[in-house]
């Protein structure tokens, strides 16, 4: 009898056909292209110059192929093109950069494809583009299309797609309407430059939210302007450089304390009003400053040598004298108008150091002091200001018919002269002040909030004082109640910690002394730690406690053959608990307990206490004792990553192929992913390399060692610290300037991609001056397709297309990560996207299915290590079943 076929001839079987239909399947895309290509050579009457003329498309001038042989990349700019783009273009379906500025293309430009990236189109002759253009395109990071005779048209709402979008450049373009908030949402946007349209409306609240550092809505077309105040300004703190001019802009020019990288700020020809406020004069990036034509008041700003300043035109500053102030009274008016958002009304008219010569919209003097303050029914929205107490001489003050809101300030019970208080019908709320009992006429009706208490904070009303004595009841309540929980929370946390650790035996009372953490030296360097910034949990981090008597018995008192590694912390011990459990124990060097060691202890604790993330390192506990520091984490058998990248012979290790380090790859992106959008608070990790990358029984990686961490700047676009890491590894605006951000992480990344893909350190002395600094070389390297493979880790079998094309993509990644300019790398986000779906077809070709949905038995999911999906294969052979890959997009069967 004929013996039936094994599992195994079946799935290589398979895998043959499948790799022969793949090979057949990209051949007759690659000839696809081609022919797109030359639909488009003829569309655009392509000159003889550009040499289109070879049967192979990836060897014209100005195109890029991959390894598959399929376009990605079409750089036909500055060539006085005449012609049009065909839609066709459309179908090449891994197009990732189009470039055609500066030519004279006509005609409605054609969809492309979702996977496009950078796409430049300015200075053309287009004459419209598809609304829904971007729909879909979420790898777009560039978009450059102004100066084209569009039909007037709505921004995109399609545009929401491209979440990795960094820089949207769209000068001239005939955009009408008004500005989208989810342009303040998109997470990468640096960069958005819409002058020289026809938009109108105020700027959207979402603004401030976003990291944008260029922002140029100039010169907005005939009737339309951009309108409403610029306050959205004062938190968009990542700003270098803003052009607002030309525009109907009002109100107050916002404190601009916070951005010291603005260096250029263009708001002339608007209607802005109020004194230039001081944080202005005092940016410390500031170069350039245009305030010409607009309504400014107070007097004239001065600003540091070497500003270019022009403020010239109809402004309203009180003298022409610089450094000269305003008089008393002047003062106090635009104090009082600062909080009505210093209404246009009045600042055409305030010219002058002198309210009192007759000009002064709504304020009538005597004997030089201002008397009557008329302010009816001039369209104010804001609050009443507490500094109209400061004009003594006040005998009538008018705010009737007007939209004012929160309270009649206390402050006004104390003006002297006061006769006449008139503030009916506005928005007015909160407790009524108790004016002396004088003939004063108070006229407060139409006023339906008055009497009841404000909801803001911030009001300034007398109060209700038995409700106040009864939320501060409630209040004082709330904590005692909130502290008896969490009183409870820390026994039961203790208690679970000493049931879990039996063999803590008679230290086990010590950490349930910690419920009192002030008692005994624990809890006084617990009181120190936590008063000095430690992690802001206090009870989570002292159920973490180990006694060093523990620590000395799970680690042989420190023996030398329990040492894993040193390094300049100090030493780290392997220790093994009385349940078999492996652990691994970092003590600090006694040298190290000055400041700088104190504190990278302390930012251990801070962050892996919050941080809990399959690829980041666990820590399990920590000792202070006397003058020893010792933190617990979880064993990782296999050790640091560059240990196998680097010195794999000497540590008689099997070489990582290209899916391991694709694996490793994705699992580090994921953890500093994890570090800094998705933990309990945002944190750079700012020493991410080879050897803080550690590896477990199933070769899965995670990210350790957290003593530079610091806190990723919230509002801001960076944050100055202390200048830390490995040098090779650190990102160029790092290293020169000691601020940081989350981008200093992604350079940090590209450079390990280089190091997995080279098998190179970052920094070899043993090689040319020239060659050395792995990055240099590397990028110079990639600049030449002969020159790709001699960057490959000569370890790697590479000897298959798919193999390549996926070395490729990384590396190009790599490269992206460790752009120069840091809004022109990515984020994490945008990593782990690109590295998922390379692992994925790691592993594709062993997609079977099953109608278990959950996997079954038999099921293999993608999130395991591939040795674990080889055993249960090997463990299949002979049994008569299907396979069932979860999460994979496609499905076959495969049985006997």
């Amino acid at each position: 009898m004929m013996e039936k076929p094994q599992l195994g001839f079946g799935v290589s079987f398979i895998i043959y056909r499948l790799f022969l239909v793949l090979s057949v399947a990209i051949s007759a895309f690659s000839q696809y292209d081609a022919e797109v290509m030359n639909i488009l050579k003829n569309a655009i009457n392509a000159p003889p110059s550009l040499r289109w003329t070879d049967p192979d498309v990836c060897k014209w001038r100005r195109v890029d192929c991959n390894a598959g042989h399929r376009v990605i990349s079409i750089q036909i700019g500055n060539l006085n093109l005449q012609g049009f783009l065909p839609k066709e273009l459309e179908n090449l379906s891994e197009l990732q950069l189009f470039e055609c500025q500066q030519n004279n293309l006509t005609g409605q430009v054609p969809y492309l494809s979702k996977t496009l990236q950078r796409f430049v189109i300015r200075d053309n002759k287009f004459s419209s583009i598809p609304n829904d253009f971007f729909k879909g395109m979420t790898m777009l990071q560039e978009v450059r299309i102004g100066n084209n005779p569009f039909s007037p048209w709505f921004f995109p709402s399609s545009l929401k797609d491209s979440v990795a979008l960094q820089t949207f450049v769209a000068a001239n373009a005939s955009l009408v309407g008004r500005i989208p908030d989810f342009l303040g949402t998109m997470p990468s946007l640096v960069s958005l430059v819409l002058n020289s349209n026809s938009l109108e409306g105020g700027l959207p609240a979402s603004f401030a939210n976003s990291s944008m550092e260029e922002l140029l809505l100039n010169s907005q077309n005939g009737n339309y302007k951009l309108n409403g105040t610029i306050e959205v300004l004062q938190n968009m703190t990542s700003l270098k450089q803003v052009w607002l001019h030309g525009n109907s802009f009002s109100g107050p020019i916002p404190d601009l304390s916070n951005h010291d990288q603005l260096s250029d700020v263009s708001l002339r020809d608007n209607q802005l009003a109020c004194a230039v406020p001081s944080s202005l004069m005092a940016l410390p990036s500031l170069q350039v400053v245009n305030l010409t034509d607009n309504f400014l008041q107070g007097p004239i700003p001065t600003f540091k040598s070497g500003v270019v300043v022009d403020m010239s035109g109809i402004n309203r500053f009180c003298s022409n004298v610089p450094r000269q102030q305003c008089s008393p009274l002047v003062n106090a008016l635009l104090s009082i108008v600062q909080p009505l958002g210093c209404p246009l009304k009045l600042a055409e008219n305030w010219k002058g150091n002198d309210p009192c010569n007759g000009t002064w919209t709504g304020i009538v003097c005597s004997g030089g002091n201002i008397t009557f303050v008329n302010f009816q029914e001039m369209g104010l929205s804001g609050t009443i200001s507490p500094t109209f107490a400061s004009l003594t001489s006040l005998t009538r003050l008018l705010l009737a018919n007007n939209s004012l809101t929160g309270p009649i300030p206390n402050e006004l019970i104390t003006m002297p002269n006061l006769r006449e208080l008139d503030v009916s019908n506005n928005n007015l709320g909160g407790h009524v002040p108790s004016f002396p009992k004088k003939s004063i006429i108070i006229r407060i009706h139409g006023n339906p909030n008055l009497g009841k208490p404000l909801e803001s904070p911030s009001s300034n009303s007398g109060g209700n004082g038995i409700k106040k004595k009864h939320q501060l009841s409630i209040f004082i309540g709330g904590i005692g109640v909130g502290l008896m929980i969490l009183l409870l929370i820390v026994v039961i946390v203790s208690f679970m910690f000493v049931k879990k650790l039996k063999y803590f035996g008679k230290f086990g009372g010590l950490i349930m002394k910690l419920v009192h953490p002030h008692d005994g030296e624990v809890g006084k360097a617990m009181k120190i730690y936590v008063e000095d910034g430690g992690a802001p949990n206090q009870a989570d981090v002292q159920g973490m406690v180990i006694p060093i008597q523990v620590l000395k018995e799970v680690t042989n008192n420190f023996s030398n053959a329990n040492i894993l590694g040193k390094g300049g912390f100090g030493t780290v011990y392997r220790g093994e608990l009385h349940d078999g459990t492996k652990i691994a124990v970092k003590r600090m060097d006694s040298g190290l307990l000055m400041e700088k060691g104190l504190s990278e202890f302390r930012a251990e604790i801070a962050v892996l206490t919050q941080a809990r993330h399959r690829h980041v390192v666990a820590l399990l506990g920590y000792c202070l004792d006397g003058n020893e520091r010792l933190l617990v984490y979880e064993y990782m058998s296999q050790g640091a990553l560059s240990k196998h990248l680097f010195s794999w012979k000497e540590n008689g290790l099997e070489p990582l192929d290209w899916t391991r380090r694709l694996n490793i790859a994705l699992d580090v992106a994921r953890g500093v992913e994890y570090l800094h959008a998705s933990a309990q608070q945002s944190f750079v990790h700012r020493d991410l390399k080879p050897s803080n990358v550690l590896l477990g029984d199933d070769m899965r990686a995670k990210v350790s060692d957290f003593g530079l961490v610091r806190l990723a700047p919230e509002g801001r676009n960076s944050v100055e610290t202390r200048l830390a890491g490995t040098f090779g590894y650190l990102a160029p605006e790092y290293a020169a300037t000691g601020r940081v951000t989350t981008k200093v992480d992604v350079y940090s990344f590209g450079v390990v991609l280089m190091e997995m893909i080279t098998g190179r350190r970052v920094l070899d002395h043993s090689l040319p001056e020239e060659d050395f600094h792995l990055v240099m070389w590397f990028r110079r390297m990639m600049q030449n397709n002969d020159s790709f493979r001699k960057v490959i880790d000569p370890i790697i079998n590479a000897d298959d297309e798919a193999t390549m094309c996926s070395i490729r993509t990384v590396s190009e990644l790599a490269g992206l990560c460790c752009a120069n300019e840091p809004h022109h790398r990515p984020n994490m986000g945008y990593v782990v996207n690109i590295l998922w779906p390379l692992v994925q077809a790691a592993w594709k070709p062993i997609m079977e299915s099953s109608s278990d949905e959950s996997g079954g038995k038999y099921g293999i999911d993608l999130d395991m290590t591939l040795p674990q999906a080889l055993r249960i294969w090997q463990s299949l052979e002979g049994q008569s079943s299907s396979i069932f890959v979860k999460g994979s997009a496609s499905q076959s069967f495969v049985t006997k």
